[in-house]
């Protein structure tokens, strides 16, 4: 999201005796060099005869809140000033965000003050944990945060500073420092900021790149970045071995006897369920998409639903899953272009593991895996010695080849606990889809939709079982009303509005005040 840099607007002059503290507040995500950004803020202050000071309050780890980097500056008149050692609210000249919804928090703490804040924000998005753990779209609404800035800060520079430092090949503190000179809220040239960078010594020719493309936006030379739309991803080409290519044809075939609104559909879930297990396991969800069909008419919304949420249902996360994802060139690939890999860089990548008891003992054959859960001793064993989190280099040899051979394991995935639980719980729901779908389409539609409910895996996945439980207990009680499908809808919506579920309890507690 960019939105226009304004014009320069003046700032207050210091007083008479040349004192005038000047307060600058940055907020930084972790790894987003916040830390190299103020010293080179110090730095050009001092290189111009001024006084400064800096500090610091880390945030909190997995990006719930930035670190607070705070300066205070002032002219070197020969007397020592005394320095405040953290923002106040209202007493803020410069606050600058490296992140959109950085700068909103900053606004709603009131570090931004109308006639007085010069606001240098990246429009850019690093979602937070409250927004990643919401059971459906999480998401903060950025334009409105960008339209509080307008209305709360004294002067904006807003763009994409990011993309900018990327497209450099630096990273974002460097722009952000090309987007403060740029703004004119400090009172030094330009060539002392780019001073201080080659004195560095480090990136240094990226960083000016990234400096000076920045500094050229917020001082109104160029334009404001403006990203094209992302393309469309095209459905992944499977690559089909030449022994199973009638087999394959003959699912073609099957999707193409479809109704049409639910061919596209059917196609993407038909490859997702292949990708994730083979051939056979493909048969068995088009199996399920035909019975619905059977039973479907215009405009064929049943359908649509069914071949989308029951490839859905048939590939759940487990933990041979989560390790073929993470084994994948493409995920490399793909971190690669995140992080802004140059040539010649080394990539070191950690993965992160915490399976559970439940997992470690699910993945096994069933006759064994139902021996060692009703062993409570050995889960107290499990509890002691393996239940802790687990770090595994997935850059290194060693690393990739222990999630290898847990992702080789998909072959006998249909002979393991966990996938006879599973096929257990999407018989019984789809069960209820076809029985339902009999005398009220609408509601069977809505009751193949509420799969979405359930996802992830380990604590996510039984918190979604059990909102996904509690929102098909209402089937009973919607039977026969007009307007069950539209209460069904209603349900599932409140129970991905908010994790704690607080949402549903009030609509399941309408639903029982009208059912008796």
């Amino acid at each position: 999201m960019n939105i226009p840099v304004q014009p320069i607007i003046a700032r207050r002059s210091p007083g008479p005796d040349g004192e005038k503290i000047i307060t600058l507040a940055a907020l930084a995500v972790g790894g987003q060099g916040g830390g190299v950004l103020t010293d080179w803020i110090v730095a050009v202050a001092e290189a111009n005869g001024y006084r400064a000071q800096s500090t610091s309050v880390a945030g909190v780890a997995q990006r719930t809140g930035a670190t607070i980097y705070y300066v205070e500056m002032c002219r070197d008149t020969g007397r020592m000033p005394v320095f405040a050692l953290s923002p106040a609210i209202g007493d803020v000249d410069i606050l600058m965000a490296s992140e959109l919804m950085e700068g909103g928090r900053a606004i709603m703490r009131g570090f931004v003050t109308p006639g007085r804040t010069t606001m240098i924000a990246s429009t850019h998005r690093i979602p937070a944990v409250a927004e990643k753990i919401a059971p459906g779209d999480g998401r903060a609404n950025g334009p409105e945060v960008i339209e509080a800035m307008g209305i709360a800060a004294d002067k904006v520079v807003a763009f994409d500073m990011e993309t900018v430092a990327k497209d450099a090949g630096s990273v974002i503190s460097s722009s952000l420092l090309g987007a403060l000179a740029g703004s004119g809220a400090l009172p030094f040239p330009r060539e002392s900021y780019e001073e201080v960078i080659r004195k560095s010594g480090r990136g240094v020719e990226a960083s000016l790149k990234a400096f000076r493309d920045a500094c050229d936006i917020a001082e109104g030379k160029t334009a404001v970045p403006v990203l094209p739309p992302e393309p469309v991803k095209p459905a992944p080409n499977l690559v089909v071995p030449d022994k199973l290519k009638k087999k394959w044809a003959k699912l073609e075939a099957r999707i193409a006897a479809l109704p049409t609104p639910a061919q596209e559909m059917a196609m993407l879930g038909l490859q997702k369920v292949v990708d994730y297990q083979d051939v056979k396991y493909g048969a068995q969800y088009l199996d399920m998409v035909e019975q619905v069909a059977a039973l479907d008419a215009e405009p064929y919304d049943m359908t649509s639903n069914a071949a989308k949420y029951c490839a859905r249902a048939l590939c759940y996360d487990d933990l041979i899953r989560v390790a073929d994802i993470k084994t994948r060139a493409t995920r490399m690939d793909r971190v690669k272009g995140e992080v802004a890999v140059q040539d010649g860089q080394v990539l070191m990548l950690t993965e992160y593991f915490h399976p559970r008891f439940e997992e470690f003992a699910t993945t096994l054959p069933r006759p064994i895996g139902r021996w060692v859960q009703s062993r409570k001793g050995f889960e107290a064993w499990y509890g002691r010695n393996l239940d802790k989190g687990r770090r595994i280099r997935t850059d290194s040899i060693r690393g990739f080849l222990m999630l290898w051979t847990v992702s080789s394991l998909r072959p006998m995935r249909r002979r393991l606990l966990r996938h006879r639980s599973e096929m257990d719980h999407v018989d019984a729901w789809f069960a209820k889809v076809l029985e339902t779908a009999k005398t009220d389409r609408a509601l069977a539609a809505e009751l193949l939709a509420n799969y979405r409910l359930i996802k992830g895996y380990s604590d996510t996945h039984a918190r979604g079982l059990s909102k996904f439980a509690r929102v098909m207990e209402a089937l009973d009680m919607l039977k026969g009303r007009d307007d069950a499908a539209d209460w069904m809808r209603r349900l599932r919506t409140a129970a991905l509005d908010d994790v704690k579920g607080e949402k549903l309890d009030g609509a399941l507690a309408t639903v029982r005040s009208f059912a008796g």
